[in-house]
């Protein structure tokens, strides 16, 4: 199989060709490989190949809804037994991983080809793909961009044609913005429907959560149903699950939904033009599929709700952060100097706050869900910009001096919690202020790829649901997808 024909299928449609015997798995596989070394020089998606073991396991019988079809992992908890999880951190280095994660093993189950491990950046931590590590991940559409974050090289390796789907994971936007940033489709499911183990019971009290981007609704769905196959043994709960599979969801018409929309930063910035098209476009092609369609929005307080979210974030970094140097042996030089400063806050906050934090968490539930009474989706940009420039986040020169300076003396972390850095921490929210509401909630919200710019840069809308909305998501998305396709375009690499 060529590339023109392999490009021509999403992952389903591969999977049809393997079960009637038009392709082998092996084929696919070489297909994918040639591929990814075609344009993976210039994207930098995969950082760490697998081929042996992927082409070792193409020659044997594969069986599961999507046996032979190539995949990709994230290289942040999504662990392969034998192979290292770099976590985008040279904290890591020489460890491997001694078992497979819940989501790699029903991926393994529904007969996927684990091929390599995508790039991100240090543990997740940055709505863009620059690790010092490995180097900066590329958008396909235009390599002087970021594919977004922190699931970049996922984005950057479907969108570039290397897979149909990918793996991938959301703690604050991780799926929805490289699904923005590359003119892809992005679902975060809900709270507690995907497995975190056999290591955790959830991540991030439920806020993150594992899931995939996709060219095409119907592979997020039936990737949906693959990692929701069976209960969670080891979860926190139970999650609720629709009458009947997600792929069946897809393919049903969502109905007429009430949606409230707002182009409005919950962080009080300016919004990009192209952002607020891509929401007014999409809200007139809603109304006019017959959708109930306003201007609205939770009453949320988006500053305190945005530090709410830093907060716990800042705790997980320095909880990661220790736990490398406890277990692992790493070095303070081991990690970026944004990774040391943002732990060396989260050590500074006291339980006390912590528990406070949390309970803010839940008001902000109420809040959302009293929105959901009024209306069935909540629709925001998902970017309030479009993809920045490589190196445009960076921290400046004369900052990370100072920083350096401050974590040798010990005071970074109680600098970092005074009212003028807080300003500039929520400042660097500034391009992706909308998508952190739905980790916080643990409700489903995806991206769609309905909008570009004049210079061709992807900028997707977002939806964010009640809880259970995954199937009304992905029944709306068809319904987006059947009346704009996207899966048909490609950039010009």
């Amino acid at each position: 199989m060529d590339y023109a024909e392999y490009r021509r299928f999403d992952a389903v449609g591969l999977a049809e060709l393997v079960s009637r015997g038009e392709v082998a798995p092996r084929e696919l596989l070489e297909t994918a490989i040639e591929r990814a070394e075609q344009v993976n020089g210039r994207l930098n998606a995969i950082v760490r190949p697998m081929f042996d073991i992927a082409r070792e396991r193409a020659a044997q019988p594969l069986s599961g809804v999507l046996a032979g079809v190539p995949f990709l992992l994230k290289d942040l908890h999504q662990d392969y037994a034998g192979v290292r999880t770099g976590a985008g951190s040279r904290s890591t280095r020489g460890t491997t991983a001694a078992r497979h994660s819940a989501t790699v093993e029903r991926w393994l189950d529904a007969g996927l080809v684990i091929f390599g491990r995508t790039s991100t950046p240090e543990f997740g931590a940055k709505g863009i793909t620059e690790p010092e590590a490995s180097g900066p991940t590329r958008n396909p559409w235009h390599t002087g961009h970021t594919p977004g974050g922190s699931s970049g090289g996922a984005a950057a390796a479907v969108a570039a044609g290397i897979v149909p789907v990918a793996g991938a994971s959301d703690g604050g936007g991780s799926i929805r913005i490289p699904a923005a940033c590359c003119g892809l489709f992005g679902l975060k499911p809900g709270r507690g429907l995907v497995p975190a183990g056999p290591d955790h019971a959830e991540h991030m009290h439920g806020g993150a959560t594992d899931g995939v981007l996709s060219r095409t609704v119907r592979d997020t769905a039936v990737m949906l149903d693959v990692l929701t196959a069976r209960p969670d043994p080891g979860g926190p709960y139970l999650a609720a699950r629709p009458d009947t599979s997600y792929a069946e969801c897809a393919r049903r018409e969502p109905g007429r939904l009430r949606i409230g929309f707002t182009c409005r930063s919950p962080l009080g910035f300016a919004v990009s033009p192209h952002a607020v098209a891509a929401v007014k476009d999409t809200a007139a092609l809603l109304s006019g599929l017959g959708h109930d369609v306003e201007e609205a929005e939770p009453a949320i307080d988006g500053r305190q709700l945005s530090r709410d979210f830093l907060a716990v974030w800042f705790a997980q970094a320095a909880h990661a952060v220790d736990g490398a140097r406890r277990t692992l042996g790493a070095a303070v030089d081991d990690f970026e100097l944004d990774t040391r400063l943002i732990a060396a806050a989260g050590r500074e906050m006291r339980a006390t706050e912590y528990v406070a934090t949390l309970d803010r968490w839940n008001g902000y539930n109420r809040a959302l869900a009293d929105f959901h009474d009024r209306y069935d989706l909540l629709l925001t940009p998902t970017l309030a910009h479009p993809p920045a420039r490589i190196g445009e986040l960076d921290t400046p020169p004369l900052l990370r001096r100072a920083i350096a300076l401050l974590l040798k003396a010990g005071l970074a972390g109680k600098v970092a919690r005074t009212k003028p850095v807080d300003g500039v921490v929520l400042k660097n929210l500034e391009k992706v202020p909308f998508t952190q509401l739905a980790n916080i909630t643990g409700r489903p919200a995806m991206s769609v790829p309905t909008y570009r710019t004049p210079a061709g840069l992807p900028l997707g809308v977002q939806f964010v649901g009640g809880l259970g909305a995954e199937p009304t998501l992905l029944a709306l998305a068809a319904q987006i997808e059947a009346e704009t396709p996207w899966s048909h375009l490609e950039p010009p690499l």
